[in-house]
């Protein structure tokens, strides 16, 4: 009998690219607020989802995920970065995000993403690291530091990010802050091509960990692509930007009625 979470199925499983949840998340996430146009934001906003209010997220993540620990001794299971841009609505009240591009570097975390409602693409995604060292190359955390990061998908740019640091604490800002949701489609083959339904859904999420969140100044600039429709969305200019550490754990995902 196969068994196995996801395809290659095998009698042991062993192959299965992605295993069921709990998965286990850490890293640096580099935000940016940006300005967008309300009404280019709309188009790209499930119906009834809420009302656009001018503001989006972009996030570059460098991650480091593990189910039991055992990705931790075999890091190419283990790391991978991405970039994820978030467009900000307001519903009863209620400011929310939801997700309609991010571009990630790892196949494992491209099929949790779509398990998830992150609608993931294949890219490549560089962004600077930072030492905790007095040295020209290490990017420490301090004022003045700048730091940047780059998303590429098919060879193509597709978004460039540069910050400095200011030397002082911030606040959280973008899905760290924010209810976050995406969209879980079910397409199929079978007896024709179908797109089937899409049912909005938002992560369940626990031991969520913050560290320090340090302010910075920046900007996020969007490029013109011709199988990616982020620059009809692209910033008018950016307002905030902050650089901080992340952990979590995602334990399933909730769906949301509109």
């Amino acid at each position: 009998m196969f068994t196995g979470f996801t395809p290659p199925y095998s009698d042991t499983g062993k192959s299965s690219l992605v295993t069921a949840p709990p998965w286990h998340y850490a890293g640096r996430v580099m935000s940016f607020v940006v300005d967008v146009d309300k009404e280019a934001s709309a188009r790209f906003l499930p119906e009834g989802f809420g009302k656009p209010t001018g503001r989006a997220f972009g996030h570059f993540c460098e991650w480091q995920a593990t189910t039991d620990g055992s990705e931790l001794l075999d890091p190419a299971y283990a790391l991978y970065d991405e970039f994820f841009y978030l467009l900000e609505a307001e519903h009863e009240g209620q400011k929310r995000l939801f997700c309609p591009f991010i571009y990630v570097t790892q196949d494992i975390s491209m099929v949790r993403g779509l398990l998830q409602g992150w609608p993931k693409k294949m890219a490549s995604v560089r962004i600077a690291r930072s030492y905790d060292l007095d040295h020209p190359a290490a990017g420490k955390i301090q004022k003045d530091t700048r730091l940047g990061a780059t998303v590429a998908v098919k060879d193509r740019r597709l978004a460039e990010a540069e910050l400095r640091l200011t030397g002082e604490i911030s606040e959280p800002i973008g899905f760290l802050a924010t209810p976050t949701l995406g969209l879980v489609g079910h397409p199929t083959l079978i007896g024709g091509p179908d797109a089937g339904s899409h049912r909005l859904v938002r992560q369940d999420v626990s031991e969520k960990l913050v560290g320090d969140v340090y302010g910075a100044t920046g900007e996020l600039r969007v490029l013109p692509a011709p199988r990616d429709e982020l620059s009809d969305i692209a910033p008018l200019r950016t307002t905030e930007a902050t650089l901080c550490t992340l952990a979590l754990t995602v334990v399933g995902v909730q769906e949301v009625q509109l």
